[in-house]
Order: C-alpha cells, then sequence, then structure tokens
C-alpha cells in the first residue's frame, strides 16, 4: 500500500508504530483494502496528518469517521474534494462560519487550506468500508488516534481543540485545559445543530486564542 506521512510525524510516532495492536490494525487494514471497497484510498490514509507537520499544529478539529459515500472520504474529517457538493455537517459549519465572522458559504468542500495553516482534521478511525459507516471502528484505530491526542496535549503548548459532539468530547478528555483551549459544541449534524453549534463562534474565538499567544490567526475562508 501506498502509504504517506510527512517525517516529522514518523518520528514522533515511531513507538506507536511499533506496537503490538497497530500491527494487527495494519494487518486488517491491509486485508479490507484487499477484499473490499474501502475509502480513502490509501495513500489519504494519514493526509490529515501528512498535510499537517506536528511543529505547525495550531488547531486540532475531532471527527469519527471517514465517509463512506464513494469518493467522499479524503483523509480530512468533515472534508470532501472539489467536484462533491459539501454534506449535511459540514454546510452546517459554514453556516456558523457566515454567522461568525461574516465569510461568504464556500462552493467547496475541500478543506486542505486550513490543513495546510495548521488546522489538523483528525478522524478517530482512519477508513471505513464503503457504505458501511462505523465498519472499522473498534480495530485499533481509536487506540492510535487517542495516542496522537495525548501526544499533542503532552508536547505542544497552547493549542484550540475544537470537540463538536459527545463522542468528540469523551475523546478529549485526556487533554491538558491548563495548557491548551478547548471549545466544546454540539455535533453539526442536521440532527444536533440547534443544540448549540449554531452561534457557538468557535472560529472567532480561535483566532483571539491564537493572536493572543502570538501566532498568526487561520485564514478560515476557502
Amino acid at each position: 500500500m501506498n502509504i504517506r506521512l510527512h517525517e516529522s510525524w514518523k518520528q514522533h510516532l515511531e513507538e506507536e508504530f511499533g506496537k503490538e495492536y497497530f500491527a494487527k490494525l495494519a494487518a486488517f487494514v491491509k486485508d479490507e483494502y484487499r477484499s473490499k471497497t474501502v475509502y480513502p484510498p490509501p495513500p489519504a490514509i494519514f493526509r490529515a496528518l501528512d498535510l499537517c507537520p506536528f511543529e505547525d499544529i495550531k488547531v486540532v478539529i475531532l471527527g469519527q469517521d471517514p465517509y463512506h459515500g464513494k469518493g467522499q472520504a479524503n483523509g480530512l474529517c468533515f472534508s470532501v474534494n472539489d467536484e462533491l457538493r459539501p454534506p449535511p455537517s459540514l454546510m452546517n459549519i459554514f453556516q456558523e462560519l457566515h454567522a461568525d465572522l461574516g465569510l461568504p458559504i464556500p462552493k467547496t468542500g475541500n478543506l486542505d487550506p486550513w490543513a495546510k495553516q495548521g488546522v489538523l482534521l483528525l478522524n478517530s478511525t482512519l477508513t471505513v468500508v464503503a457504505g458501511q459507516a462505523g465498519s472499522h471502528q473498534h480495530h485499533g484505530w481509536e487506540a492510535f488516534t487517542d495516542a496522537i491526542v495525548q501526544l499533542l496535549s503532552d508536547q505542544k503548548e497552547h493549542l484550540v481543540f475544537l470537540l463538536w459532539g459527545k463522542y468528540a468530547q469523551e475523546k478529549g478528555a485526556i487533554i491538558d485545559r491548563d495548557k491548551h483551549l478547548v471549545l466544546e459544541a454540539a455535533h453539526p449534524s442536521p440532527f444536533s445543530v440547534h443544540n448549540g453549534f449554531f452561534g457557538c463562534k468557535h472560529f472567532s474565538k480561535t483566532n483571539e486564542y491564537l493572536e493572543f499567544f502570538d501566532k498568526k490567526p487561520i485564514e478560515w475562508t476557502l
């Protein structure tokens, strides 16, 4: 499998890659790609990390699963490629972005520009079988991404973690709130967006925090 991963992450995750659970996970994922249609394409499995070197990270957005529709998953949580219509949760994110900062609603759902500014768009599970949401949960990905969150919490300072929905909030329980800003809200899904996601102003709060610590704010325009 053709896997791409930024050199900075190879160094920081070397110990994790050597653990027994990860060997079992890797074997499982390889077999799944051989026998089924699995998303995203193999080069994009670690794309969130590949686009966002460890030393550049300012913001972390935690998702759950890759999109399981044809061609949707591109390795970044909530993101889809340019030619695809933004899914409902992403459209709600854009609605809040517009309400918070007055930015125009993007015509693309491709969040690469955020990643390249230091926004880590990390799903908890990094692969999924086509049409089967949650199909690769509980095979080791969660332990791997928990290790990433722990690593960032321990080794970085003054990051902003955006935790949208109960799942992300539970995953983010390990974050050191004395060192980082943790912002929580309802998930942007149409089923919960009116329970506190709309009006959360996480985008302006993120930039205010970054500027306070002399970091360049995120240009959220796409």
